[in-house]
């Protein structure tokens, strides 16, 4: 159980690596020029392995693919609109709430309720209170929050696509989707930032670290544990991407933010520990 637990570890912290690596690109490329960039580069990635042109997708097939696809680019698109204004390790925690919603309202258990109530804490502690100097920008709130919203679309799509085709084909041809999703808003907002072809190697190492990597190591550890033991591991996403955010981009959180991450963190880990069957 260790090499998989250590790979789930490894899957997390390549992921807030890249996410750290991605904001750094936001002043010469813009969040939705960086989204582009990962977005194009991992379906180039997944196309290359899994090479998903040798196999005949019907239209219902392709349908879930399309709504998975477009989610996971919305996604990855308000997601990096969040990180252009407030810290990595916040803008994971409000993300968290999506899916974390999904689970419990999907359960609809009494004691999920008690989740929900600590996770909507978390959100309370970081949303601008009067003339606080430390208030963390609304904007960049309500942006990390629709990409939980969007990512709790990606689980549930993502669920219904993967029954219908290989995991890889469906992770190659649903980011393919988010890269036709993104790239439109990539070319309207930062159009001629995409022409500065010197970031490429540090936009393929971006989709490397969020995408490619992670995907496979996150892939090989769910065969190997139990879903309820991936799911607690993954409760420590926010706090990963706090270290990550304090680390590699200097971003200190306040304390009221370390407890709000603590709150949603709290929430995902009982709502992994008491669940019974999910959506």
């Amino acid at each position: 159980m260790l090499a998989p637990i250590s790979l789930l570890i490894l899957a997390m912290i390549s992921i807030q690596t890249g996410a750290g690596l991605a904001k750094n690109l936001f002043p010469v490329t813009g969040a939705a020029g960086a989204t582009s960039f990962r977005l194009f580069f991992a379906s180039a990635i997944l196309w290359a392995i899994w090479r998903p042109w040798r196999f005949y997708f019907q239209r219902a097939h392709l349908k879930n693919l399309f709504i998975y696809g477009s989610s996971l680019g919305l996604m990855n698109l308000t997601f990096y609109f969040a990180l252009e204004r407030i810290p990595l390790g916040l803008a994971v925690t409000l993300e968290f709430i999506g899916p974390l919603a999904l689970s419990i309202f999907s359960s609809r258990q009494k004691r999920d309720f008690f989740w929900a109530l600590l996770a909507g804490a978390g959100v309370y502690m970081v949303m601008p209170q009067g003339e606080l100097n430390h208030a963390t920008d609304p904007i960049g709130i309500v942006f990390a929050l629709t990409a939980g919203m969007f990512w709790a679309f990606y689980i549930y799509f993502g669920k219904k696509a993967g029954q219908d085709n290989h995991g890889g084909i469906t992770a190659a041809v649903g980011m393919s989707f988010a890269a036709l999703v993104a790239i439109p808003f990539g070319v309207m907002i930062d159009g001629d930032k995409l022409l500065n072809l010197s970031i490429i190697p540090l936009a393929i190492l971006v989709a490397v670290l969020s995408s490619a990597l992670p995907y496979s190591l996150e892939m090989y550890s769910l065969k190997k544990m139990p879903t309820k033991t991936f799911g607690i591991l993954l409760s420590l996403e926010p706090v990963i991407a706090s270290f990550v955010g304090l680390i590699f981009l200097k971003e200190l959180l306040t304390v009221t933010q370390w407890f709000a991450i603590v709150c949603v963190m709290l929430a995902s880990l009982g709502s992994s520990m008491t669940a019974s069957k999910k959506y």
